[in-house]
């Protein structure tokens, strides 16, 4: 076989696989069952929507995933003053669906309505289930020393962190499954199966181009603790196909950010800034 020929076949296959991978993780995460220690207060975040409920949207209006994070027996990060990020971040996450509840081509759904606890990779399959276009985690920082501030945008990484500050907020974000049971902790077998570099790199560049549009106008809002996007392995983040992205929107453990957190004004204008950030990607 001539070397014309052989890359020929090589193209062509890599080109099949690029087509049909998509549909396989989605098939995979389809498959995927978690179960978490207690059921949670409300069946609403994770009822299944089949894929035909879902193509009855019209093609062009985009549907975007948003994870309050932590939840339940998980109250994330705690400010000097007792403020909870589990209750800041599903406030913003409430604004932000408000502001898109009469727009014509972008839907907001939520992963928790309430306070109540959702394994990490369960809001990923969460965002599967409703063929999301976009999926964004809210959270609010927390970190040793009370001077550290600002707000910060993160995509996944396959490779280690872009940061000191990354891996040290990845892996306290990824113990929130510390709080899940055995048959969770374990699926990450699972995940990886479908975590192919032909689909996964370009949903990181997809997520990377993501964080810019939300820093674009985050920094219009508040301080930025990082003005590019930052990368680090956020289990929340490693959906196969859907563009996703991590904020962090202030440190709760900064008294000045975590009065600012408590303030309803604040929580409203960072869900502003992220819901431009949603039209801004889309458009």
């Amino acid at each position: 076989m001539t070397k014309k020929n052989r890359f020929s076949r090589r193209h062509f296959l890599l080109s099949g696989l690029a087509v049909s991978l998509p549909a396989l993780a989605k098939e995979e995460f389809a498959n995927l069952i978690f179960t978490p220690l207690h059921q949670p207060v409300s069946a609403t975040p994770t009822t299944v929507v089949t894929t035909s409920s879902s193509a009855q949207r019209i093609n062009t209006r985009k549907l975007v995933m948003i994870d309050p994070g932590h939840g339940g027996k998980d109250p994330g990060a705690i400010g000097e003053s007792g403020e909870e990020e589990k209750h800041v971040v599903l406030d913003i996450a409430h604004n932000l669906r408000r502001l898109f509840e009469h727009h014509p081509h972008i839907e907001v759904r939520l992963t928790r309505e309430d306070d109540h606890f959702i394994p990490l990779y369960q809001r990923v399959e969460i965002a599967h289930q409703h063929n999301a276009d976009m999926f964004l985690s809210i959270h609010a920082d927390g970190f040793p020393k009370p001077q550290a501030h600002g707000a910060s945008v993160y995509a996944l990484s396959t490779r280690g962190a872009s940061s000191t500050m990354a891996r040290y907020l990845s892996q306290r974000e990824n113990a929130a499954d510390d709080y899940a049971d055995i048959s969770v902790q374990t699926k990450d077998a699972q995940l990886q199966r479908v975590l192919f570099d032909l689909v996964q790199n370009q949903t990181i560049k997809s997520s990377l181009d993501l964080c810019r549009h939300m820093i674009g106008h985050l920094r219009t809002v508040h301080t930025m603790h990082s003005y590019h996007p930052e990368q680090a392995a956020f289990v929340v983040l490693k959906s196969p196909s859907i563009p996703s992205a991590l904020i962090e929107t202030s440190f709760i453990t900064n008294p000045q950010e975590e009065h600012l957190l408590g303030t309803p004004q604040f929580r409203m204008n960072i869900a502003k800034a992220i819901a431009g950030g949603i039209e801004s990607y889309f458009s």
